[in-house]
């Protein structure tokens, strides 16, 4: 795949031009590639998953061939617009005209080495020649937004396939410095991001909240508070409880979000491991749900029916893995993680964590996309009339216990909060991001 790229992915996003300009036909197409094997539009099954054993990971192989999970495969998106917030976008244009280029202080942490000051904002590594420029990729704008809030739905399952636990919860994004508008927020030039997750279902946690401020300095832990209304107090949290969940039944872990839960400089040994090569992604999967109340993909598969979200993937030209440990964390359950990245747009569309002995234990596969559906029929649009971009859902296996969290991003979750992005930084400052805002949250 490698040696059938064209052009830098760079010079396709900085121009606006379409992928077909970077790779040829055969990486473009699954009914090229598979030679009418598979053809766009098709269904991926057990019955005919082998002929793209290639082209998925173990995990999600596993799922299709043996627990009844299907795909729908669409066409291969070319158009860089789609895969970015437009502001985003924009600031990474911005980056080429300018003439800011990313690197790497003493320190570790992300400059613009054009006048060695802090990174203005958009992607960083647009060709990431190595790991650890793919990780900040991840790393330095979580949701490529400057302020994000998700209404979640999550629906953890058991090994019997049935619900086990049902949360609702609002995750909230403001980004300090590494902003679209090229500004860094109340001049905090020592701090990344504020990130608040509060619940507001089901009873025995609604209330529960907690905010992490994430610092510039990639080698320092983010500060971590949590109110918790049974005992009327915030309290801070130690930096080894990323590693354990924050509410009973989910599979995750802070660490998990993004793939890049923790400060860049806390983990380490990012490397790519294998040859990059064409893979089946969820990077641009389509809006499907949006139709659909609450945007709730519907389920299949498994015991009940009702272990996976139906969902839509698409042929990428090539797929880098990326493997990294936890390096500052003595007593991390977490042996390493490989997380599959797309270098069209540098976003996730698997990691899997493997314990300290080397299994496999949890699945973390998200599928992002342009708010709009396949069909035309709705598109969510920012301020500026430019279809809205996000992520849409999260899977989140565990291999070992045989249990499932789906993570639904939805249009609104218990409590009547809605999913909504940019909004005014400082009134959503002050609503969400301060110690008294978690406590207040907790009384509501």
């Amino acid at each position: 795949a490698s040696a059938g790229l064209l052009m830098p992915l760079s010079k396709v996003i900085a121009e606006g031009k379409d992928l077909s300009k970077a790779y040829p036909d055969e990486l473009l197409s699954i009914d090229v590639y598979t030679k009418g094997k598979i053809k766009t539009g098709d269904m991926i099954t057990a019955d005919n998953v082998d002929v793209v054993k290639d082209l998925l990971d173990p995990i999600t192989f596993t799922q299709i061939k043996t627990m009844g999970r299907k795909i729908k495969i669409k066409k291969t998106s070319t158009n860089p617009t789609e895969w970015f917030p437009a502001p985003y976008y924009e600031a990474t244009q911005k980056n080429k005209k300018d003439g800011n280029i990313a690197g790497f202080d003493k320190d570790g942490n992300v400059v613009n080495t054009k006048d060695g000051g802090a990174w203005p904002g958009g992607l960083p590594f647009p060709d990431a020649k190595d790991g650890l420029e793919a990780q900040a990729n991840l790393a330095l704008s979580w949701g490529r937004h400057d302020y994000s809030q998700y209404a979640i739905q999550e629906r953890d399952l058991g090994p019997d396939g049935k619900p086990s636990y049902s949360y609702d919860f609002v995750w909230a994004e403001l980004q300090v410095s590494g902003r679209n508008d090229g500004k860094v927020f109340q001049n905090r030039k020592d701090l990344l991001r504020y990130q608040t997750v509060f619940f507001t279902n089901t009873s025995d946690v609604a209330g529960t909240s907690f905010m992490s401020t994430w610092y510039a300095d990639q080698r320092k832990f983010p500060q971590l508070i949590g109110y918790l209304p049974q005992f009327r107090r915030t309290r801070t949290f130690p930096a080894s409880q990323r590693f354990e969940p924050l509410i009973p039944g989910v599979t995750w872990f802070l660490s998990d979000a993004w793939a890049a839960g923790d400060p860049t400089m806390t983990w380490g040994d990012f490397k790519f491991t294998g040859p990059r090569k064409p893979m089946l992604s969820t990077t641009s999967a389509g809006w499907d749900q949006g139709n659909n109340k609450d945007w709730i993909p519907k389920l299949h598969g498994g015991p009940q029916g009702r272990t996976f979200y139906d969902t839509t993937w698409e042929l990428v030209p090539e797929i880098v893995v990326q493997s990294s440990k936890p390096t500052h964390y003595p007593r991390a359950p977490v042996g390493y993680r490989l997380t599959w990245m797309d270098p069209r747009m540098w976003m996730f569309p698997q990691t899997i964590r493997y314990d300290r002995n080397g299994k496999e234990w949890v699945s973390f596969q998200p599928g992002f996309s342009q708010y709009k559906t396949p069909d035309g029929k709705k598109v969510l649009k920012d301020k500026n009339g430019n279809p809205e971009w996000s992520w849409l859902y999260v899977q989140a296996y565990d291999m070992q216990r045989n249990r499932m969290s789906q993570i639904c991003h939805a249009d609104t979750c218990f409590g009547g909060y809605k999913s909504v992005w940019d909004l005014d930084n400082q009134e959503m400052y002050q609503k969400y991001f301060t110690q008294e805002a978690i406590q207040r949250l907790g009384t509501v």
